[in-house]
């Protein structure tokens, strides 16, 4: 949730999607369900942006600040299993996306608030098409999340009317559709492109349809918790509003999960792991709640009743809001436990078969961690290319075996240099 901020400290989601419910026929449905994960594309480092960017810092946190176990501070509860990272980094993107392939994902959604040089939502776009680029190079799929709150926190700085409102929005579709929309990994849904919106609560009926005139194919609009139009459906996220004393409990979730699964029409299940945001300490706000990790079970639980929900999509909330604790991707806290449930889930489902193992998870890290520590010009960095082609490939034993050459002209280096 924990979207780009800034200036304007706006939260925006976003999802995956499917169609489901009683207007889907049995024979339309996959053999199991494409399994996306929600991406935050927003992160800054100082080794590769010059600073720690705001969703590191909160404007309260110090990355330069070490703890006793050597860990950053940072806005958030866990830390990342590489450290604080860069989402323009080439080798985070690498790191991720295999991580992505080692465990089952099928592709990623990205959040995105347009091109332009407003708040950071131009250094999101463009690390969003480097994420994009990454995933298909590794054969997954991608999506695009746009909240229509960018386009009020714009207006009120640009003192927009609606007119101007409805212009920037169809720019944005556009931009869209030129870069991505068209392109082989993009998810579709009956062949239209998917288009996510946490919301919407900007934009009004008339305005989105003012908005998507003209698009070709028109995008599958999809809208947070139920269908609100013009959208064709809904997908479902933590209900932190649904927080008692603070804290989600599990009849309020299991109320809401129960809603969300009878609604008709199209619908995307969501499948997360706790929920324990940072802003009260951050100063930014008050907090949304708390939902306990209950040590995997809560990922545990949802995931398998996404899975069984019968939709042709399944999202995973989040890969790496870590503001909002929601991140599955590996840290030193919880190490690769969600990624290890998800790997077992998917080992279970119908279709192609799933060879990848708990210990293929480590393999990614280990190929980051040489990247890191290899010259650029080191012969051996080769074996690091090879390693993740094959591992992408669904070769981990040959991948661990070029990872092992790499590690040992690696100690010989430094004893070299020593």
């Amino acid at each position: 949730m924990g979207r780009s901020v800034l200036s304007t400290m706006i939260l925006i989601p976003l999802l995956g999607c499917s169609p489901a419910g009683p207007a889907a026929r049995a024979e339309d449905a996959p053999a199991r369900p494409k399994i996306l994960v929600h991406v935050m594309p927003w992160f800054e480092s100082k080794a590769v942006s010059g600073r720690w960017g705001w969703h590191w810092t909160m404007g309260r946190f110090d990355p330069e600040r070490l703890d006793a176990a050597g860990r950053r501070e940072i806005a958030s509860h866990v830390h990342p299993l590489i450290g604080p990272y860069d989402s323009a980094d080439p080798d985070v993107l690498e790191y991720q996306t295999l991580l992505m392939k080692v465990a089952g994902i099928d592709g990623a959604i990205a959040d995105w608030y347009g091109g332009e040089d407003v708040n950071d939502y131009a250094m999101i776009h463009r690390r969003t098409g480097a994420l994009f680029d990454a995933l298909g190079r590794r054969g997954l799929g991608f999506a695009v999340c746009y909240e229509d709150r960018v386009l009020k926190a714009m207006a009120e700085k640009g003192g927009w009317t609606p007119a101007q409102a409805v212009e920037h929005a169809r720019t944005h579709l556009e931009t869209c559709a030129a870069d991505w929309f068209r392109r082989p990994g993009y998810a579709t849904l009956d062949g239209r492109p998917l288009l996510l919106v946490f919301g919407p609560d900007y934009l009004t009926v008339p305005q989105w349809d003012a908005a998507f005139r003209g698009l070709s194919p028109a995008p599958a609009f999809f809208t947070l918790h139920e269908r609100k139009p013009p959208a064709l459906g809904a997908f479902a996220w933590p209900p932190m509003w649904a927080s008692k004393d603070g804290v989600l409990g599990d009849e309020a979730l299991d109320a809401y999960l129960d809603r969300f699964a009878k609604q008709d029409g199209p619908r995307i299940p969501a499948a997360f792991p706790g929920f324990h945001d940072i802003y009260a300490q951050a100063g930014v706000q008050p907090s949304h709640g708390f939902l306990d990790a209950r040590d995997g079970a809560t990922f545990r639980r949802t995931l398998d009743g996404a899975l069984r929900s019968g939709t042709p999509y399944v999202q995973l909330v989040t890969w790496n809001d870590y503001g909002e604790g929601t991140a599955i991707e590996p840290t030193r806290e919880a190490g690769y436990r969600e990624l290890e449930t998800l790997q077992g889930a998917r080992r279970k489902l119908p279709g192609e078969p799933f060879a990848y193992r708990p210990a293929d998870l480590r393999l990614p890290a280990r190929i980051y961690g040489l990247r890191k520590r290899l010259p650029a010009a080191d012969p051996a960095r080769k074996n690091l290319d090879a390693a993740a082609d094959a591992l992408s490939a669904g070769d981990a034993a040959g991948a661990a075996r070029r990872i092992a050459e790499a590690e040992a002209a690696a100690a010989h280096t430094t004893g070299r240099s020593g």
